[in-house]
């Protein structure tokens, strides 16, 4: 068995221990009538992901909170504009955005946008069907965060809350869904808090 893959930073550059690449064996691929046609070639590869700049929106995640950034640029037009999801730099003046909590906010303006429901689940494939994708406008916000509700059933001007995957996060957009207004703690999916 092959040593798992971890990753750390170390003055600056990252460090990298165990196998990322890991080659399994073929098996054959056959016909009902035992003819064969192939072979499966399985491989895993281990993919070291960088969110750089973007590293405290997702940190935030696990900590239960939903972070966006706001432009403090004050020769800025848009100066004070609030950006979800968290933006680095401003688009219009291009300095670098601070960054601002807005769990509070959204936990009392969140609405849903726009949504669709599909059993296709893309880049999703760990979330279970069907996925209830919903857009939210948070008050005072200027962009609308892309997401998905795990309870209560969608619809446009909808009151939406955001819960966290604060117990084994896993440091991905997936950490962040939606509830109904009102959905009582009880009732949230395991590992998921307010």
């Amino acid at each position: 068995m092959s040593p798992q893959a971890k990753v750390w930073i170390e003055k600056n550059a990252y460090r990298i221990k165990g196998e990322f690449s890991t080659i399994e064996p073929n098996t054959p691929i056959r016909r009902e009538d035992g003819k064969l046609c192939g072979v499966t070639n399985p491989r895993r590869v281990v993919h070291i992901h960088s969110y750089g700049g973007e590293a405290p929106f997702f940190a935030g995640l696990a900590e239960g909170k939903l972070i966006g950034t706001r432009c403090v640029n004050q020769d800025c037009a848009s100066q004070g504009t609030m950006y979800l999801p968290f933006r680095i730099h401003c688009p219009e003046c291009l300095a670098k955005m601070k960054p601002v909590d807005l769990t509070r906010k959204a936990r009392n303006t969140a609405k849903i946008y726009s949504y669709i429901v599909t059993s296709r689940t893309g880049a999703f494939n760990a979330l279970d069907v069907p996925i209830r994708f919903i857009d939210v406008e948070v008050q005072g916000v200027a962009t609308i965060i892309k997401s998905y509700q795990l309870i209560g059933e969608p619809a446009i001007g909808a009151r939406v809350v955001p819960i966290f995957r604060t117990k084994n996060p896993t440091y991905t957009i997936t950490d962040l869904a939606w509830v109904a207004k009102g959905t009582p703690p009880a009732k949230l999916p395991k590992g998921f808090t307010f």
